[in-house]
């Protein structure tokens, strides 16, 4: 087993009487892509949440790279080395673009640095280089999309959590992004997400674990559960 990124040990999580994460467990290796996979309200969101100190886990861990970080509040969890990529993309809409990237460096004093991720940025998405000085808010889904992954990359994380990048996108841009977060994580970067696309999720990831109602249900490598006749059927289409 390779270095440990991330651990999740029984993880609960309410909402009010709701119980939303019913103790789940998993682990994300460094280097690797980790995929969570599951149906609407199964709880990937609030797994991702947790993660980033967005709610409370109630019982259970959160442990990065051997540091207990439960509960710990969204800055020091992304000043430790975690960045997320909310869904809905998030960006901020009177923001140029070149705002929005360095509100993604806020916790970096190093200028060099940054100038050398920004210039990485512009080689993963040319077309933000192109829309600088542009508003957020004017940019079509696909570019808006671009910028909150940029935007996270910008605090250079070791661990980028993604939620949902490919919603709502056109299918081009749909298989852009796919092969962006293979080429982010062969830079490093290791990366934990969450897809209701779980066949394009399943094909750029290295290990997956499927989500339903609060509970883990089945984990295994990606190739594994793409030929599992109970993913195929339930989130691959595949009768």
């Amino acid at each position: 087993m390779s270095e440990i990124a991330l651990e999740i040990k029984d993880l609960h999580v309410y909402y009010g009487s709701i119980h939303a994460l019913k103790g789940i467990s998993l682990v994300v290796p460094k280097g690797q892509i980790v995929t969570l996979i599951g149906a609407n309200g199964a709880g990937k969101t609030t797994t991702l949440s947790a993660v980033a100190g967005l709610v409370r886990v109630q019982k259970g861990k959160v442990i990065f790279e051997g540091q207990d970080i439960t509960n710990k509040p969204p800055h020091l969890v992304n000043r430790l080395g975690i960045a997320l990529v909310p869904e809905g993309r998030r960006i901020f809409p009177n923001l140029t673009v070149y705002e929005n990237l360095l509100m993604g460096a806020y916790n970096r004093k190093d200028k060099d640095g940054i100038k050398e991720d920004l210039e990485w940025i512009f080689q993963l998405f040319p077309r933000l280089k192109e829309r600088l000085k542009q508003l957020g808010g004017t940019l079509s889904g696909g570019e808006q999309q671009m910028l909150a992954i940029s935007r996270a990359l910008m605090s250079r994380p070791r661990l980028l959590m993604m939620d949902e990048p490919s919603l709502g996108l056109a299918p081009i841009l749909v298989s852009e992004v796919f092969e962006v977060i293979q080429k982010i994580n062969r830079e490093g970067t290791t990366i934990l997400l969450i897809e209701q696309n779980a066949l394009g999720a399943l094909k750029v990831a290295h290990y997956g674990y499927v989500l339903e109602t609060g509970t883990i249900v089945l984990e295994g490598p990606a190739q594994e559960l793409l030929n599992n006749e109970l993913v195929k059927k339930a989130y691959l289409g595949i009768a």
